[in-house]
């Protein structure tokens, strides 16, 4: 009778990777980062594990939206408070706070429990070029 793998924690090697933002569409991108960031890219894919590797998200102000969508689509938010709901439109959103931007867009495509929270601390997002992680050596990932 055969067994299925299971890789163990000391089996999961991670790897450090940069996706450049600068001219692609929001959901493209994020799609690709939460699919790193899941780990589905490893032959070793297991869904109840954090098989997936860190993910360097840079140029986060250059990406752009589809169609009418900077317009007509928004981000809420509630203060918990009555008469406390905010939304603001992605294209303002993106113009201000890019980094969010794209922090919710793979948020959204991760699982909605602690695996999927354990998953987005291994992606940082820059809206310029520069980032100070070097030293990690993040080989560029081409989508």
């Amino acid at each position: 009778m055969r067994t299925t793998y299971m890789p163990k924690a000391e089996d999961i090697e991670r790897k450090w990777y940069i996706l450049d933002a600068a001219g692609k569409p929001l959901g493209r991108l994020a799609t690709e980062a939460a699919r790193i960031l899941r780990g589905k890219h490893k032959p070793i894919y297991t869904p109840h594990l954090d098989t997936g590797d860190h993910v360097i998200i840079i140029n986060a102000s250059k990406v752009t939206l589809t169609g009418n969508k900077a317009e007509q689509k928004y981000h809420y938010r509630h203060s918990g408070y009555p008469g406390g709901l905010k939304k603001v439109s992605y294209g303002t959103l993106i113009a201000t706070k890019p980094e969010r931007a794209v922090m919710l867009a793979v948020k959204g495509m991760l699982p909605h429990n602690r695996l999927g929270r354990a998953m987005l601390k291994k992606m940082r997002v820059y809206a310029g070029s520069e980032h100070p992680h070097e030293a990690q050596k993040p080989e560029v990932w081409e989508f």
